[in-house]
């Protein structure tokens, strides 16, 4: 029987989305922008595996013109598109849902950006029945910077360090030795409760270590606190027809560990493509190997660092072949993303962007697909593949 493999590229777009505008996005190309800058540079960017893959072509459907400069190869393999996100967010969960097959149709609260961001009256029960001497920060902030500024205060205090961002977001930082990483996890899962009425998409565990601020790095031992979906998701369809989810990286918490079978925790590009590696290896038939790649997101779209992520995509490119020589002849691959975030974009926020959809493998003909007017169409097309109950919305494409 067969498998499907998703290779998800956390924020990478691939050009403005038709209501960018409406998020102050518009302009906004994730991969046009670091293909400028890498051009202007004097080296060109190269993805020759993904541009066989059909990137480069997906990329210029999308952008209705042409890359600067071509990214190695042309298209030579599988079908390809992208696909417009029609849930009210650019954020992660978003993003996700929707490629399942559960679009974001409401509304996710969100906390100002002003000097205290969270109401007082959240930071007092958080306080008070986490059994804290206080809190820090409680503003929008950088993960990395507010740890900068912020954690050597932290561990003399005792003090978490509680911040958001323009996502629907409560994160709390604290080292992992002197504050302990089993007490954050369970002051995350308390603040979990406390921001539900807040319609709060996620709380987020962001342990660090180091001495002092020159040194202080944040672990892979990142947790998420997500609230499920709505409505049933191809994950939760794969196992109610008795087959298998094994999740690399985060994509266990984004989906609040429902449909899931075996999850591989891992950090960093390199990681989580050996972890995807052994997920293949190990994934029996009637298995969805799902990796979420978020180091392109959270290391460079959020930090801005256009060269870092430029370096990034080479490497994961680089990669792929080792990825896809596991594939066997009925295996379905995907190469998608969730969202944008464009590392040359004013602000840290995510960019409301189109995103590639690249299918190839199991006898996939080598064509441009009309392109996908909603992420769900995603999820509807491996559901028929796979032989499952349709996905909540979106409509299935022909790929043979």
């Amino acid at each position: 029987m067969a498998r499907t493999i998703i290779l998800l590229m956390d924020s990478f777009g691939i050009s403005s989305a038709f209501d960018a505008d409406k998020y102050q996005d518009a302009g906004s190309d994730t991969l046009g922008h670091i293909a400028d800058y890498f051009y202007k540079n004097g080296k060109p960017l190269q993805l020759p595996n993904l541009a066989k893959h059909g990137l480069q072509a997906a990329a210029e459907l999308a952008r209705g013109t042409k890359l600067v400069a071509g990214l190695g190869a042309e298209h030579e393999v599988g079908a390809y598109t992208y696909a417009e996100e029609v849930s009210r967010g650019k954020d992660t969960l978003s993003g996700h849902w929707e490629i399942s097959g559960v679009p974001v149709d409401f509304d996710w609260g969100y906390f100002p950006k002003v000097p205290k961001a969270f109401p007082q009256e959240l930071m007092d029960a958080l306080i008070e029945q986490g059994n804290l001497p206080g809190v820090l920060g409680e503003c929008h902030a950088s993960g990395t910077e507010i740890i900068k500024e912020l954690g050597e205060e932290h561990v003399k205090s005792g003090k978490p360090i509680v911040y958001t961002s323009a996502d629907s977001v409560l994160q709390i930082a604290a080292h992992e030795e002197a504050f302990g990483l089993e007490r954050l996890y369970d002051l995350c899962k308390l603040a979990y409760k406390l921001v539900a009425p807040y319609n709060i998409a996620r709380v987020i565990a962001r342990p660090f270590v180091g001495t002092c601020a020159s040194d202080f790095k944040r672990t892979t031992n990142r947790h998420d606190y997500a609230v499920p979906a709505p409505q049933n998701t191809l994950l939760d369809n794969m196992l109610a027809a008795g087959g298998s989810v094994y999740a690399v990286g985060k994509i266990a918490d984004i989906f609040a560990h429902r449909g899931i079978t075996k999850h591989y925790a891992a950090g960093g590009i390199d990681k989580l493509a050996d972890a995807t590696i052994q997920a293949i290896k190990d994934a029996p038939d009637n298995t969805i190997v799902f990796t979420n790649f978020v180091d392109f997101d959270s290391s460079y779209g959020h930090r801005r660092d256009i060269q870092g992520y430029g370096d990034a995509l080479e490497y994961f490119d680089g990669r792929l072949p080792e990825i896809l020589s596991l594939l066997k002849e009925d295996d379905l691959c995907l190469i998608t993303a969730d969202h944008g975030n464009d590392p040359s974009w004013t602000g840290t926020d995510h960019t409301r962007e189109r995103i590639p959809v690249l299918f190839f493998g199991a006898g996939v003909k080598k064509k441009e697909l009309e392109p996908m007017h909603t992420f769900a169409d995603i999820g509807a097309t491996i559901a028929d593949y796979m032989k499952l109950a349709p996905t909540f919305t979106g409509n299935k494409v022909n790929l043979f």
